[in-house]
């Protein structure tokens, strides 16, 4: 399978202290990888670097073009949607409105309109939230909510940073299969940064593990679950 995201020597830094010491990956056209790793291991500044909001090095080409330069903004015009960590709503707007917000560079109503009904597909519950204030749903709500208003880019990949931070069980395991069907319905590609690694590992294809701003290990989901050292960090047994 041909590569849309591919990373050499990926280096980033804030200020003078650097964060991420050339790092290489890449990530398969509609493929889904995962970035695991302790906190502090720069798992979040990899998404960073990526969408251009911290100064970096290296090569970054995304479906054969270097972006390595490029602004954020005109790499989210390339299709490439961030999810943060933390949702990142417009808490004062209201559901509909900040869906609205996540097509602010397309220009067609129509389809704007068809994707919207989309999103209320895959996310039956904003369809119920849809004239409430984002600032008033629950965390799983919110989190359903900033997935929702990055697919209505039309992203062909997205970049998630903790999704299932701060959410109860049964929450992320439904949204996790609805990220599987987007991935399968869309082919949108998608890198996800997640310490919930049990679940993250069972929807993944590939999986890259940083320690302190260096890939130690890759392989594919299941190489990497099944890595004895894997199992004691992160799945506990």
């Amino acid at each position: 399978m041909s590569m849309l995201l591919e990373v050499t020597g990926l280096h980033a830094s804030y200020g003078d202290f650097r964060v991420l010491h050339g790092l290489d990956f890449s990530v398969e056209k509609g493929g889904i990888s995962t970035l695991l790793g302790a906190n502090g291991a720069g798992k979040t500044t990899t998404l960073r670097a990526l969408c251009g909001m911290i100064k970096r090095s290296g090569s970054i080409r995304f479906d054969g073009k270097d972006i390595g330069g490029k602004a954020t903004e005109d790499i989210v015009r390339l299709g490439v949607a961030h999810v943060p960590e933390g949702r990142g709503t417009f808490t004062g707007l209201t559901t509909e409105e900040n869906l609205q917000c996540g097509a602010m560079t397309r220009s067609s109503s129509a389809e704007i309109a068809r994707d919207l009904e989309q999103a209320y597909h895959w996310f039956p519950r904003l369809r119920e939230r849809r004239n409430q204030q984002a600032g008033t749903l629950s965390g799983g709500e919110q989190q359903m909510l900033a997935i929702a208003r990055a697919l209505m880019l039309r992203p062909r990949l997205m970049l998630l940073d903790e999704p299932s931070f701060g959410l109860a069980p049964l929450i992320v395991q439904e949204m996790f299969s609805i990220l599987r069907k987007v991935n399968q319905e869309q082919d949108v590609a998608m890198l996800i940064v997640e310490q919930n690694a049990g679940v993250v590992l069972e929807l993944a294809d590939n999986a890259f593990v940083l320690e302190t701003g260096d890939i130690v290990m890759s392989g594919t989901a299941a190489e990497i679950r099944d890595n004895e050292t894997i199992r004691a960090a992160y799945l506990g047994y």
